[in-house]
């Protein structure tokens, strides 16, 4: 590879990862595709690698990502990791700029464009796909409703369209862009903050899921320092070199497949660890534990490895 080269690969990918307010952040997504590629079957594999061949990002940007010279298979493991940062580059891209939703676009329009599931045609950021703020109070705060659109009723949408038994361009076409959503939206609801809200007093509409909530921390708020646990590069040896070194979940966790039970998962980790000391009343700041750190990289390491094992347990049994 050429210095050339290799300076534009990188420089590539600082600005395709470098989108801000990313769930695990791209490390973490791409360790969660990384490893739920280890688990696909070789037939799976071979059908991702076609869909994944519709993505508009995929000649313009993914491609060019590829070091020169690496064999095929490992070409396609890294674009199926690449893909899965995919939702959340189009937040910074000028091309989706269409209106999309309230409160910076992480709360639903009401138009009905919420509910669109038409492939790749559809410009809207769908920000608010990326969470459930389930909410909960430690000050007796009264609860505020959950968003009747969320990673819950994306995920099932895309689950749907995944197992759609009839082929043509066009379902070929949806099926790659709800792919490219699961691939991505598996892994945010594995961060437990991406399943709740904390409601206070001081926050009566809920915390946006740790965003509001203020640390004395190079990561400056709860949520970003927990999408951040994993690690914060675009470098591909260090995320499977991260992903490689995680624990086996355990395989009654690893094997089930309902989204809801994810979700409650990661909602009892935000209400019993998440927000418990050092997190005290109010939105900080606050200062952390080496403590709370320690336990917060074990949940996180647990979390990225469950949701690749899932994430692969759907594709393979899902994908038509």
């Amino acid at each position: 590879m050429t210095k050339l080269r290799y300076f534009v690969a990188v420089t590539m990918c600082l600005i395709l990862f470098s989108s801000a307010a990313q769930a695990w952040f791209s490390f973490g997504h791409m360790a969660v595709a990384y490893v739920a590629y280890q688990k696909l079957t070789p037939e799976k594999k071979t059908r991702v690698a076609t869909l994944l061949k519709r993505n508009p990002y995929y000649k313009t940007k993914w491609k060019a990502l590829i070091p020169a010279g690496t064999p095929a298979d490992q070409q396609d493991l890294m674009l199926f990791m690449i893909a899965a940062t995919w939702p959340d580059e189009i937040k910074s891209d000028p091309a989706y700029n269409l209106s999309d939703g309230t409160a910076g676009g992480n709360r639903p329009p009401t138009d009905g464009t919420q509910w669109l599931n038409q492939g790749y045609g559809d410009l809207h950021r769908h920000k608010y796909w990326h969470f459930i703020d389930t909410p909960f109070s430690q000050d007796g705060t009264a609860l505020v409703p959950i968003p009747t659109t969320n990673t819950e009723t994306e995920i099932a949408v895309c689950r749907q369209t995944l197992t759609l038994t009839a082929t043509s361009k066009k379902i070929d076409d949806l099926k790659s862009y709800d792919l490219v959503w699961l691939l991505h939206l598996v892994g945010d609801i594995h961060q437990p903050l991406h399943a709740t809200t904390r409601v206070s007093s001081a926050a009566a509409n809920g915390d946006d899921g740790g965003n509001r909530v203020k640390l004395n921390d190079p990561s400056k708020e709860l949520h970003a320092f927990w999408d951040g646990l994993p690690g914060d590069s675009s470098d591909f040896t260090q995320v499977i070199n991260y992903a490689k070194a995680l624990a086996p979940a355990d395989p009654a966790l690893a094997q089930k497949t309902d989204a809801a039970d994810w979700i409650s998962e990661s909602f009892d980790l935000a209400r019993n660890f998440v927000y418990s000391g050092p997190i005290g009343p109010g939105l900080g700041p606050f200062t952390l534990t080496d403590d709370y750190k320690n336990q917060a990289h074990k949940i996180a390491d647990a979390r990225v490895e469950l949701a690749g094992e899932r994430l692969a347990n759907l594709i393979n049994n899902e994908l038509k």
